[in-house]
């Protein structure tokens, strides 16, 4: 049954109402009770209590004995809780019946107890389903205030008053900070967030202050008419009405509200407020019934979106939401809201004043900002999927790509949503709830927890009602929450689950979830697995053939399934898995991908991997589309953020009429400076012989029109490097990396006379990869030394050995000899060589080749240390050309690692794949076929998420005009 708001005078005259054999009962049967006010240790900025001292006082004086635990940041002191009778002590399992506000912590619930507070569960809420079965384990009676009603829908305890109260005052110092973002100073400015007052009264006065600057017309004429909707009648509406009318304000009707937006008076601001039968249709002839909607809300539809929400500054949202009924706004609805052509259209006041001044900045659309005092996540306001905090009140929603940043400068519309509202105004809010819960105290302390609940007799159904659990099940009215759990979840032994994954004939997921399979389990895929299993509808089977893995990822990562598999070999096995899942990821060595890619089409399963768009991943690219299948390639690091952040700038010098006439950029992997304590200033976060086997590869780029290529086989590493200007407290050298020509044309820049993807490392390793050059360590031919049935040997009897000297014993100085001079006596690469370990009478890896014996050695020589990090450093050098200047858009991005976390570069590789992985399974990818992320649909989307996990690229433009 949804719920109907009805002001508190309302309520207050039908408790008068109700039978006097509830509200007048003394407390004279309650003599022995003992009642507990527990401290509220589940939020931090939580101060409310549920009973103030003056209603302690009346308790006591009944024979109540009430112990009250100590906390410090309550907003009313343990003395005068004591000063009014209070027992102050930190045990509290004396007590039958425990009051609090919020969520009770697992281990502070004692069995056979009342505990009554706000338990959040009668919607089957999955994050409390697990204290919700401790509380039936432990036979705990559960009292829940959101159920206390005086009829269906009308409850008789709650903090609404204060939530609109703070949740207004809140909203308002949010549009100040927002519109002055957007370049403009306005009155609200001077209005402090809730929890800076020590009364609602002190805010109310800076509330009036501001009001008097807008009565004096000092709000931009550009802004145009402000107007707040509120949405609902109830506590929460009123009291967010209340701090509203201390501005000078002017009520209206739904009907009028485009005509104020058009052409009302920016000397005071607008309030509407909005009921049900302003905003429900029925959907066969747009009549509305109460009664009906709320029996079958199906029938319905909202038009919120179409008829009222064009017309609002700001949305003041107060509604209770039930999954089935019609939303106030949806994603697309925010699209169409969030569109910068839609403000002039209906405001000609803004368009007005932009036209006739430059400098006069101009609104990006109407809606500034909406206060979500519901705090109902994905509820009536489906783009509102997180809460925000007190300490981080404001987001920015962002509709065309779908991000949510914290604060008030990025594009969109702001967000406010703070779900423990009246704890900003604590005392008052203590008083006012206290108040309200008073009259039911008798039948709440009378609760014994081991009585029967189906014996309880002489109790205010208003009490009983509410009772969610006793005696170790839900009782008769809640026994739905079960269905709602069911219909979330299956419940299966996790032994079961496992068979029927390995056997490819599920996923872990309940039939109801994206089923997702990883191939790969090393570090990049720790990102991709948080990512994916942070939200409860994705379950992911993750398959490695190392134990190790295998063992290090279980039980860390959500709905995540790790299980040993070979997928080269056990090709059979492979297929079987990639049917039951509906996405695969790869995090494969790359020369795996093309026969992983040939079975998902084969199975019409999507792919995506973070490697380079091979040849024979290209060849696949007609079936793909016939099959209906996408197979997302280069969605990593570099290849990945590196084409979007390049894709981005291009587009944009485009937009704006420019041409690109040279682009260079650098990225690299390396540890934070104060770690690169070592020969190479490396280390290595994910594939040693990767690494290894590009410093093999060749190399081809445009620069200054000419064309430049250097051989496979190292000597692109044997030229000298470039030097790296931009960044100059990091000391870098750039290494030119592979064929930078090819995007050009995928790029779409053909015309450019530079063009030049690099790798980035310290200044010294380059040179002393030549130096391991020059001793044959880099090399992949098989070596009879190094196979698993021959001889041990160490460094120091290998060296001599791929130098052709075959003498059984060599010195140490005549090896530092041979080196030395095999390294054109180069001073630095020996010492590098030396302190690498390659001298030694360690052993070698049997590892088949020199390169994956150094490899092999390097991995452990060059290994992160656990409070060490790493990280990624990435620049764009883009020019733009245009009829009368250059502008170069220098584009940097830095990230470091997280020690206990993801490297840098996991993270930089993982997420990306993670979120376009989430994307094709949402359908928000239409292409099929090989897909990169150079088109503004998808970059846009990719680089946005990536900014909300903290990946964010900084950029600077410097413009030079032509003589």
């Amino acid at each position: 049954m949804n719920r109907v708001s009805f002001g508190t005078a309302t309520i207050n005259k039908l408790c008068r109402n109700v039978s006097a054999v509830h509200l007048t009962k003394t407390l004279k049967s309650t003599s022995s009770a003992v009642l507990a006010v527990r401290r509220e240790d589940n939020v931090v900025w939580e101060r409310r209590a549920p009973l103030a001292p003056s209603h302690i006082r009346k308790l006591v004086k009944k024979g109540v004995k009430v112990i009250v635990q100590p906390a410090n940041k309550r907003a009313y002191p343990v003395q005068e809780y004591e000063e009014e009778g209070a027992v102050i002590q930190e045990d509290i399992s004396e007590a039958s019946v425990v009051l609090g506000v919020k969520q009770v912590p697992d281990k502070c619930l004692h069995p056979e107890k009342t505990y009554v507070f706000f338990s959040h569960t009668i919607k089957a809420q999955r994050e409390n389903m697990p204290m919700l079965d401790i509380i039936l384990d432990r036979k705990i009676r559960l009292i829940d205030y959101e159920k206390m009603e005086i009829k269906p829908g009308m409850r008789v305890v709650a903090f609404g008053r204060y939530a609109g109260y703070a949740g207004m005052i809140d909203i308002l110092h949010g549009m100040g900070l927002r519109l002055l973002a957007l370049g403009h100073h306005t009155p609200f400015m001077h209005i402090g967030i809730a929890h800076n007052y020590r009364t609602s009264g002190q805010a109310i006065q800076a509330v009036r202050d501001a009001g008097y600057e807008i009565s004096l017309g000092r709000m931009p004429q550009s802004i145009g008419p402000i107007t707040f909707v509120f949405t609902g009648i109830g506590n929460v509406s009123q009291g967010a009405q209340e701090v509203f009318r201390e501005l000078p304000h002017l009520y209206i009707e739904p009907h009028e509200l485009k005509n104020v937006a058009e052409h009302g008076d920016s000397s005071r601001v607008y309030g509407c407020v909005i009921d049900m039968q302003h905003y429900l249709r029925r959907r066969i002839d747009g009549g509305f019934d109460m009664q009906e909607y709320f029996d079958h809300p199906e029938k319905y539809e909202s038009t919120f979106a179409q008829e009222i929400a064009p017309y609002a500054s700001c949305i003041v949202n107060g509604i209770f939401w039930r999954p089935r009924d019609p939303r106030l706004l949806t994603n697309e609805h925010a699209v169409s809201l969030q569109d910068p052509k839609f403000a002039p259209k209906i405001s000609p006041i803004i368009r007005n004043a932009v036209t006739s001044s430059e400098g006069c900045p101009r609104l990006p659309h109407r809606l500034i900002a909406i206060a979500d005092i519901s705090a109902d996540p994905e509820g009536s306001i489906e783009f509102m999927t997180e809460c925000t905090s007190i300490d981080a009140p404001f987001t920015m929603y962002n509709a065309v790509n779908e991000s949510v940043i914290p604060g008030v400068k990025d594009e969109g519309v702001l967000l406010c949503s703070i779900d423990n509202l009246p704890a900003q105004l604590p005392r008052e809010a203590t008083n006012f709830f206290g108040d309200q819960l008073m009259p039911y105290m008798h039948d709440i302390i009378s609760n014994d927890a081991k009585v029967p609940y189906e014996d309880i007799k002489d109790m205010s159904p208003v009490v009983k009602n509410a009772i969610i659990a006793s005696n170790g099940k839900l009782t008769p009215q809640y026994e739905y929450i079960h269905q709602l759990r069911q219909q979330s979840i299956i419940e299966m032994n996790r032994s079961q689950v496992i068979k029927r994954v390995q056997t490819g004939a599920m996923s872990i997921s309940d039939g109801k979830k994206y089923k997702v399979l990883v191939l790969g389990a090393g570090f990049v895929s720790r990102p991709v697995l948080e990512y994916l299993t942070r939200r409860n509808d994705t379950a992911v089977t993750v398959a490695s053939n190392k134990q190790s893995e295998i063992a290090d990822l279980s039980g860390k990562y959500g709905d995540t399934n790790p299980i040993l598999m070979n997928a080269g070999e056990e090709k059979a096995r492979l297929v079987d898995l990639i049917r039951g899942h509906d996405l695969v990821i790869s995090l494969l060595p790359y020369t795996m991908h093309a026969p992983v890619a040939e079975t998902c089409i084969e199975q019409k399963k999507n792919l995506v991997t973070a490697s380079y768009v091979s040849e024979q991943i290209k060849a696949l690219h007609n079936r793909a589309v016939d099959a209906g299948v996408t197979i997302g390639m280069e969605f990593g690091l570099d290849p990945g953020i590196d084409h979007m952040l390049a894709m981005q700038c291009f587009d944009e010098i485009k937009r704006k009429g420019g041409e690109i006439s040279s682009f260079i950029s650098w990225c690299g992997g390396l540890p934070a400076p104060e770690d690169s304590n070592n020969p190479l200033r490396y280390k290595f976060s994910w594939s040693p012989q990767g690494v290894l086997m590009v410093t093999l590869a060749p190399a081809k780029y445009l620069y200054n029109g000419e064309l430049i290529e250097r051989s496979e086989g190292g000597e692109n590493y044997r030229k000298p490097p470039h030097e790296i200007h931009g960044f100059p407290g990091f000391n870098l050298e750039g290494i030119p990396n592979r064929d930078s020509i090819k995007y050009a044309k995928e790029y779409g820049i053909e015309s450019v006379d530079t063009i030049l993807r690099g790798t980035l490392r310290y200044k010294g390793f380059a040179d002393a990869v030549v130096g391991l050059q020059q001793l044959g360590l880099i090399d992949m031919t098989q070596n009879d030394y190094l196979q698993p049935d021959s001889s041990d040997i160490t460094w120091k009897q290998l060296i001599p050995k791929l130098l052709n000297d075959q003498r059984e014993e060599i010195s140490d100085e005549e090896l530092q000899a041979m080196v030395y001079d095999q390294v054109d006596q180069e001073v630095t690469r020996l010492k590098a060589i030396n302190q690498l370990g390659l001298m030694t009478d360690e052993p070698v890896a049997k590892a088949g080749t020199p390169m994956s014996a150094l490899a092999e050695h390097l991995s452990r020589k060059l290994a992160y240390g656990p409070d060490e990090r790493d990280m990624v450093i990435m620049r764009h050098e883009v020019v733009g050309k245009y009829s009368d200047r250059t502008k170069q858009h220098n584009v940097n991005l830095v990230m470091y690692g997280q020690p206990g976390h993801h490297t840098a570069m996991a993270a930089g590789v993982g997420y990306p794949c993670a979120i376009l992985a989430r994307m094709i399974l949402q359908g928000k990818v239409d292409d099929k076929g090989i897909v990169t992320p150079l088109r503004s649909q998808i970059y846009e989307k990719v680089l946005s998420k990536l900014r909300e996990l903290g990946i964010k690229a900084k950029s600077e433009v410097i413009t030079q005009k032509f003589n």
